[in-house]
């Protein structure tokens, strides 16, 4: 650094004090774009300090900037590292002040602009997130926990042959929406104006060449019946203009209201006790409905929502936030060494607040600690205080964040940090006048389609309005912000604040004797399931096409299921595998077994699972009961390897008692797989390379029953697991992750019952099939541009895969004939039956270029010849742990070379594993990928069949005694061509024992 200074670099980021948190690789990231962005930043900043009145080089106007933690800075100690969710945050910040000088302590930040939509959640603090991705870029540095997804009044709307689609692409400013005169697509905005909810009248005449013309109104009409022809003639679907525009609106809010799940109800937060806070350009239009997806009651709508974000950036504090890695168990002897590092933050953060003109009257500072449980890395935030009181504050909040604690473990005291707070003048707003001399009259009334009908609607101005004034839906109130919808069922007040409250009327809501056991009223329990008002009442499933909206919200909600049930298991496992390394799968299939949609989690989980569904159904349909959970992992009955477990629920009407003769059949099946990091076998970490027969591999379970109508079979699973000549050897880590596996299915079974209870049975059942129609064409779509191909890929002990595809013209389909492949080994190279589907699954799946779920679909035009007792479909007891993550690699590239698609990728898993009694590490490295015919490979990813990540070198370090001595790209690795395929990797550990 100080070669550097000499030199005359007048910008230099040091990692350890741009971030100086544990995590070497999302820290030397932060470092790079802190480096990038400051600069940039300075000259900005230099800019509009010298053009204030006043600025001099002696003399520097006061100026400050907000950073992405919610705090205003000095304009000199502004970094680029703070500066990347600076406006989102301002919205936060304004959200929380308004809504809590309103008396709103538990809010729903929900801020909708023409892009996208950001929300948060606040309950009496701000949440921060000390790590994230954006852009494909991770970051360790403090921020405001904002969750955005790619859903604004921009969003572009367009219908794929068979569902309406909404974004994630955006029209943008320009050319915008089509109504904006500029020749842009139909968007969410244009929706709202076919709708009658936006108004081109009371919209600002902005638009056109001139810049003086209202929206245009013809236009989207034109537009809309085109669109609404071009769906008729392909679907037969004879829905009106309005209809159409209703249905993408649904489509919209679900995507919106799902994000706000999200960051709420999946983090153990009831949403329906929340106001929902709704600012933005665009949020007014949908606060009400968005609500309604949610059973939520209460919206708060500020004078300044339209410019929240810029308002809420004037309200904000000063802060700086100081932070020490720590690394520590919690012990009462180790709290005054964390006392003296946090006075040591805290005198450092006072004198930076202090050097900004504030005086120390006015300057607050919170302590806390970030801990966590011992072998985990998922760390929570808690106030500084003993010991026992940390412990109790940190327990409580996992609780509520992961539905249990593991008390017997210790607390790691991962970091320390200081919030320091320069508290500006608080918020005070004026106070209306009350009382109404003239009775309030609209300026308007017009037609507005909501709710499957069109309403007489009164148009007010916001300024027009007196405190107490009521408003029943439907209405609109317009102010120069913003146009607001009052859908019916609801009703706006005005306080004397002058702030909009909108509340669900009492009369739109369940009667009493419909609220459910736990008090929650039945509609807000099926809201829950972010379901919003389809377009159009939903059409009877025996019809022979399905709705285009509904497919479309059921494909989201199917994969919503199923990525919340990867979140639970994520959040309630014990290993790292399956916690840190994210080595688990989680999906949702139909009455038989058929995969419908599942989370992007690890393909080759994926495809296989449906024959582990299958091999439960085969072996135990007859006595299934409610309440009931199977564990599998045997490799010839669907399983892929012995250290990947399934645990799979079958899901019944209700979980009651029923009569042994009355018990019905499940309505579906959910699943969860995980990679263990230890089954036994013959090494730790059952990844044996040398095995040469099952036994070797670790402890086989074939369709066992893991609970027993809700009674977890502990005594029957240790018995299981600690058996045999190898047994596991950390048997309290498997029962945790199974634990946690059976949780994750729970979620998922709730949410299809919740699902079912809106839609009825019928329905849903309809729509998996649906969704599996719709994969099926798409998959048909790609192979009507295939040919016929053959490919021979040897491996390295001289054994061959041979495939040959060919397609039929005429049916659309294609056999893929895997005949001529050697015969199974006395290797553990055997790739068992499921994973070679699997492996034609995900190679097929990845050919169409849209947004479909992988599921049984994709494999219906596919006839597969697998001959018995090859090498991809060995007899027992082969050895197959190397089947899963080497040969189901070699069938991914022998695939792709057949239909001419791609070159080889690294065909390899890499696998890399180590331990000894005490520590067991698996682990995947990256390599190349292959190219093709237009394009080079990628250097350093992992590729087709595996996705899981690696542990972050100072988290490898500090958990096992081994040293990460080099990780780099091996140049010139992938090979030269006229496209060049992906450079592999060099990974060298060096063991300290």
């Amino acid at each position: 650094m100080a070669i550097a200074q000499q030199i005359g670099f007048t910008q230099i980021s040091v990692s350890h004090e741009v971030s100086p948190l544990m995590k070497l690789v999302s820290r030397g990231d932060t470092t790079v774009v802190d480096a990038y962005l400051s600069p940039i930043l300075r000259r900005y900043v230099d800019r509009v300090a010298n053009s204030l009145t006043g600025s001099t080089e002696t003399h520097f106007t006061k100026l400050e900037f907000m950073k992405s933690d919610g705090g205003l800075t000095d304009a000199r100690l502004f970094q680029g590292k703070d500066s990347i969710l600076s406006g989102p945050a301002g919205g936060i910040v304004g959200a929380v002040k308004t809504a809590t000088a309103a008396g709103f302590d538990k809010i729903i930040g929900f801020d909708m602009g023409g892009t996208s939509t950001d929300v948060s959640h606040f309950n009496g603090e701000y949440e921060r997130t000390f790590e994230t991705e954006i852009a494909g870029v991770r970051l360790r540095a403090p921020m405001m926990s904002i969750h955005t997804i790619a859903a604004g009044g921009g969003s572009i709307l367009f219908f794929d042959g068979s569902r309406y689609r909404v974004g994630p692409e955006s029209a943008g400013a320009n050319p915008g929406p089509a109504c904006y005169r500029k020749g842009g697509p139909l968007a969410v905005t244009d929706c709202n104006v076919m709708l009658g909810k936006i108004q081109p009248e009371f919209f600002p005449h902005v638009f056109g060449e001139t810049g003086n013309l209202p929206l245009d109104s013809e236009i989207v009409q034109q537009r809309f019946a085109a669109l609404s022809a071009e769906i008729q003639s392909k679907t037969g679907d004879s829905r009106t203009l309005e209809q159409v525009a209703a249905g993408f609106l649904a489509i919209a809010i679900d995507k919106m209201a799902s994000a706000i799940k999200k960051i709420s109800v999946q983090r153990g937060y009831d949403v329906t006790e929340y106001t929902l806070c709704c600012f933005g350009g665009a949020g007014g239009q949908h606060a009400c409905l968005i609500a309604e997806a949610l059973g939520m009651t209460q919206i708060f709508i500020h004078p300044y929502a339209g410019v929240l974000s810029a308002y809420g950036i004037g309200l904000a504090d000063l802060r700086t936030l100081k932070e020490k890695a720590v690394e520590v168990r919690l012990t009462p002897d180790t709290v005054p060494a964390l006392k003296q590092s946090l006075d040591e933050l805290s005198a450092a953060g006072q004198a930076e607040i202090s050097a900004q003109g504030v005086s120390g009257d006015r300057i607050q500072t919170l302590l806390k600690t970030h801990l966590r449980y011992e072998g985990t890395d998922s760390a929570l935030i808690v106030d500084f205080g003993d010991a026992d009181t940390m412990r109790t504050h940190f327990e409580q909040a996992y609780h509520q964040r992961y539905g249990f604690t593991m008390p017997h473990k210790a607390l790691i005291v991962e970091a320390v940090s200081v919030e320091a707070i320069g508290q500006t003048t608080p918020l005070t707003e004026p106070l209306l006048p009350t009382g109404r001399t003239t009775p309030l009259t609209p300026i308007a009334t017009v037609q507005i389609y909501t709710h499957d009908t069109w309403h007489e609607t009164p148009v007010y101005q916001r300024e027009d309005l007196k405190p107490g004034d009521r408003l029943p839906g439907p209405c609109l109130i317009i102010e120069p912000t913003g146009t607001n919808v009052i859908e019916p069922g609801w009703s706006a007040e005005l306080t004397q604040r002058n702030h909009l409250i909108l509340r669900k009327d009492e009369d739109g809501r369940m009667k009493d004797e419909e609220r459910d056991e736990d008090g929650r009223m039945k509609d807000e329990r099926v809201s829950s399931s972010l379901i919003p008002h389809p377009s159009s009442p939903i059409p009877h499933p025996s019809s022979l096409r399905p709705d285009p909206v509904l497919l479309e919200i059921f494909n989201n909600l199917f994969r919503a299921i199923a990525e919340e049930m990867g979140i639970t298991l994520q959040n309630t496992s014990y290993s790292v595998n399956i916690k840190e390394r994210l080595d688990f799968s989680c999906a949702v299939f139909d009455q038989q077994g058929q995969l419908v949609a599942n989370a992007p989690h690890i393909p080759v989980h994926l495809g296989s699972m449906s024959e582990s569904v299958h091999s439960l159904i085969r072996a135990k349909s007859d006595v299934l009961k409610p309440g009931d959970v199977y564990v599998s992992n045997n490799p010839y009955n669907g399983g892929t390897h012995l250290p990947d477990i399934t645990v799979i629920t079958p899901v019944f009407p209700s979980i009651s008692p029923h009569p042994s003769s009355l018990i019905p059949h499940p309505f579906f099946y959910v699943a969860s797989r995980g990679h263990h990091a230890d089954i036994g076998g013959i090494t730790p970490g059952s990844m044996p390379p040398h095995s040469t027969s099952m036994q070797q591999e670790g402890i086989l379970i074939d369709n066992v029953q893991l609970v027993n109508q809700g009674e977890f079979c502990e005594s029957e699973l240790v018995d299981l697991l600690t058996s045999g000549e190898y047994p596991v050897r950390n048997v309290t880590q498997n029962i945790a992750d199974l634990q946690a596996q059976v949780a994750a299915n729970e979620r998922g079974s709730q949410e299809l019952l919740r699902m079912v209870q809106h839609y009825s049975l019928e329905t849903v059942q309809a729509y998996m099939q649906y969704v599996q129609n719709n994969a099926e064409e798409s998959v048909r779509r790609v192979i009507d541009v295939l040919q016929d191909g053959q490919f021979v890929y040897p491996m390295d002990d001289g054994c061959e895969i041979r495939v040959k595809i060919t397609i039929n013209r005429g049916d659309r389909s294609a056999h893929i004939d895997f005949t001529g492949t050697s015969s199974q080994q006395q290797s553990n190279l055997n790739a068992p039956l499921a994973i070679c589907k699997a492996v034609v699954l995900y190679v097929f799946r990845t050919l169409v270029e849209d947004d479909i779920p992988l599921n049984a679909g994709c494999l219906k035009p596919l006839q597969i010849t697998i001959p018995d007792g090859c090498m991809l479909n060995p007899h027992y007891p082969a050895a197959v742990v190397a089947g899963n993550v080497e040969t189901s690699q070699a069938i991914a590239n022998a695939l792709y070379g057949a239909l001419g698609i791609m070159a080889a990728s690294q065909g390899t898993m890499n696998n890399f594993t180590f331990g000894n009694e005490q520590h067991q590490y698996y682990e995947t490295i990256c390599g190349g990928s292959g190219a093709g015919a237009t394009f080079d490979g990628t250097d350093a990813v992992q590729t087709h069949m595996t996705n899981s990540r690696l542990t972050d070198p100072e988290v490898l370090e500090w958990r096992f005694p081994v040293l990460l001595e080099e990780f780099a790209i091996r140049h010139n690795s992938g090979g030269k061509g006229h496209h060049s395929g992906g450079n592999g990797v060099i990974r060298r550990i060096r063991f300290r024992r």
